[in-house]
């Protein structure tokens, strides 16, 4: 049996929260190994939604084993309160099911309030984050700094550690002409969370391994989509952290001959969140129909995601950067009912034909899509469980996005509900 990565082959909100829910019922353990609690996944279980941003998809199903891996930054505060969410719709999270990394950085106040300093500057480039302080926690992490969950469970020599963050982020803040920040505030906001964090403490990496050789099967759940990764998105409109499928070992501490199958989630058609380049967005008429019909507001934030036809240089792109496998293709029934579907096939930049976006931000400002025009189809998909079930014009389109991208679509979604799935290849068998 294959350990299997789930990664967003876009920019993000393609649908991942249900497949993932789908395979925990293949799984034993679901593992977050990247990005905090601006990553929200919408599952919805007998009608019923549950959202989370911070913690593993599993953590809804019984039997199962959700881990917050090292490569998370972890706000102790906001997962207490995801945490007290589910409890009031019925779902008891415990020690029993859930383990964070003991060397997980903590997301603080300081970091928040530094993220919202930056993203409402009048100055700079504004990058659309949701200023939960996910870059600023990444950068004292990479700058050797940052608090860590293991850090809770030694009060008395947490204030030393807050001195030296404080030294950074103060002269920051002076900076930026803020009000600087005393050792105590930040001591008392860590010491008054630090016994409803501490029981959830582990050494993932060890948990896993012993896991893992036991024949347990592990399904790492990854936040955002890889066109937002740190190295390999659209920089500098990216997120802080690698969210290609191999950030999957690094952010567990598992090798990477652990993982077996890369799942790609890919929606029928493109969205996006926030600032950067978007060579097939549609701003008119079919942007409005896309996003009402696919109820494009991020989970987290409620903001209007920007909509655009499928674009296939991208999903290509992905698909190497990831090492996808095969892909699970979600909000197909979102394309019914309109007469003609375009794909973007390759891009025009400054004259010429390319087959892939280029890195720099100029260039990938400047790229135009080129477009194929398939014809649609009238007959609903929604709800299809079978590929009988698909009009002729919807199959077509998704064999010829299998052909555009190079992999094959492991799973079809055809709506938000769990079962509404088309099973095509289980990612859990080798």
């Amino acid at each position: 049996m294959a350990n299997v990565v789930v990664v967003g082959s876009q920019w993000g909100d393609e649908g991942k929260g249900k497949i993932v829910d789908w395979l925990s019922e293949r799984a034993d353990i679901v593992v977050r190994f990247q990005g905090g609690h601006n990553a929200g996944h919408t599952l919805v279980i007998d009608g019923v939604s549950y959202k989370l941003s911070l913690l593993p998809s599993g953590v809804v199903r019984p039997g199962k084993m959700g881990v917050i891996g090292n490569g998370v930054v972890v706000d102790p505060h906001a997962l207490v309160a995801e945490i007290g969410r589910l409890a009031a719709q019925g779902v008891a999270v415990s020690p029993e099911n859930l383990r964070i990394a003991e060397n997980a950085a903590l997301i603080l106040s300081l970091h928040r309030e530094l993220d919202a300093f930056r993203e409402n500057s009048n100055s700079g480039t504004r990058i659309g984050t949701t200023k939960r302080g996910i870059g600023p926690a990444y950068e004292d992490k990479v700058g050797r700094r940052a608090i860590r969950v293991m850090d809770l469970a030694d009060l008395p020599a947490l204030r030393e550690k807050i001195e030296r963050l404080l030294a950074h982020h103060n002269a920051l803040r002076r900076g930026l002409g803020q009000e600087e920040i005393a050792v105590e505030t930040l001591y008392e906001e860590l010491a008054s969370v630090a016994d409803k964090v501490l029981p959830f403490m582990d050494s993932v990496w060890q948990l896993l391994d012993r896991e893992r050789r036991a024949g347990k099967r592990i399904l790492f759940e990854g936040a955002q989509g890889a066109l937002l990764d740190i190295d390999h998105g659209t920089y500098p409109f990216v997120t802080s952290s690698n969210t290609v499928a191999g950030q999957a070992s690094t952010g567990s501490g598992v090798g990477p001959g652990a993982v077996g199958y890369v799942l790609g989630i890919t929606k029928a058609y493109t969205t996006r969140v926030g600032e950067g380049p978007f060579p097939t967005e549609q701003t008119g008429e079919v942007g409005d129909f896309l996003g009402t019909r696919g109820h494009e507001f991020g989970t987290v934030t409620g903001r209007k995601r920007r909509c655009g036809w499928f674009d296939a240089v991208l999903v290509r792109q992905t698909i190497r950067t990831s090492g996808i496998t095969g892909i699970a293709l979600t909000k197909l029934d979102v394309l019914d009912g309109l007469e003609e579907i375009k794909i973007c096939v390759g891009y025009r930049l400054d004259g010429r034909e390319i087959d892939y976006l280029p890195a720099s931000q100029a260039a990938q400002a400047r790229v135009e899509p080129i477009y194929e025009t398939l014809e649609g189809w009238k007959d609903s998909t929604a709800g299809a469980r079978s590929w009988n079930d698909l009009p002729a014009q919807a199959v077509k389109y998704v064999r010829h996005v299998e052909e555009l991208i190079g992999a094959p679509v492991a799973l079809l979604s055809t709506s938000p509900e769990r079962d509404d799935t088309i099973l095509v290849q289980d990612p859990f068998q080798d």
